[in-house]
């Protein structure tokens, strides 16, 4: 298996999109840690391996500090970190203050730069590399979710600008996603048919799975992308199908058939 011997870190790893990235390592052969505030519901488990569950609130320095610390005791060495822990409520930016906008900031952007600076001895000395998970948000308007767009939007460019300084020893690179199906995606979406409609605005047809998102944080923490770093993978299927589309689609036919009614 070709992570055979490598350890590696997934933040946020205990459900959702975390949970998917920890089996996909666990199925190429790594021994998987993974950390969070609450442990998991059920172990995360793949090919026979379990990852192994840590404690930790990433928005705390000085327990980030100290876990990574633990960490090098207890694992010896970190060859890939993904940094996946983050979300948001939906909220309008009108309807609380910047104190409350700027906590999702400091999940979805500080808490990464926290821990990467902290694991960053462990990943040189192993020539690793660093797999920050972000989003479609940050990448065009994302009204209701504002500041989590804002965070993933300089998640980015913060690994742009990683990917310069620590190199040639650490490679850091972006998977940015679109929607994924997840336990909680009925929350966002309704019933199956809510989710079912709204994966067919994916060009593809539907929302990715976790594990598909795992497999490309695989491939860019392997030695497969030995020469991919400060990129931005898009994992999205196909993006967003352009709205003027649509509405230029549905005049035409409106117009096609009053001109065949003799209405013009």
């Amino acid at each position: 298996m070709e992570l055979d011997g490598r350890v590696v870190l997934v933040t946020g790893g205990t459900r959702g999109v975390g949970a998917g990235i920890a089996r996909a390592f666990l199925r190429a052969g790594a021994r998987v840690a993974v950390c969070a505030r609450r442990p998991p519901d059920t172990p995360v488990e793949a090919a026979g391996r379990t990852a192994e569950f840590h404690p930790v609130d990433l928005r705390e320095p000085d327990a980030v500090r100290e876990f990574l610390a633990d960490f090098a005791e207890r694992y010896g060495r970190l060859d890939a970190l993904v940094n996946n822990a983050g979300g948001t409520p939906y909220r309008l930016l009108g309807e609380t203050g910047a104190e409350r906008h700027a906590r999702v900031v400091e999940l979805n952007l500080t808490a990464p730069l926290t821990v990467s600076l902290a694991a960053h001895p462990l990943l040189r000395a192993s020539r690793g590399a660093v797999v920050m998970i972000g989003s479609v948000s940050g990448t065009r308007p994302s009204p209701g979710t504002a500041a989590y767009g804002a965070a993933k939007a300089g998640l980015e460019n913060l690994a742009r600008s990683m990917a310069v300084e620590w190199a040639p020893e650490v490679r850091v690179n972006t998977l940015v996603l679109g929607m994924v199906e997840t336990e909680l995606s009925h929350l966002h979406y309704g019933d199956e048919a809510g989710i079912a409609a709204v994966g067919r605005t994916v060009p593809l047809g539907r929302l990715a799975a976790p594990d598909e998102i795992g497999q490309a944080a695989v491939f860019l923490a392997s030695d497969r992308a030995a020469y991919v770093s400060g990129a931005s993978l898009l994992v999205h299927g196909g993006g967003e199908r352009p709205a003027f589309l649509d509405a230029a689609t549905v005049d035409a036919a409106t117009a096609k058939k009053e001109s065949r009614d003799g209405s013009v």
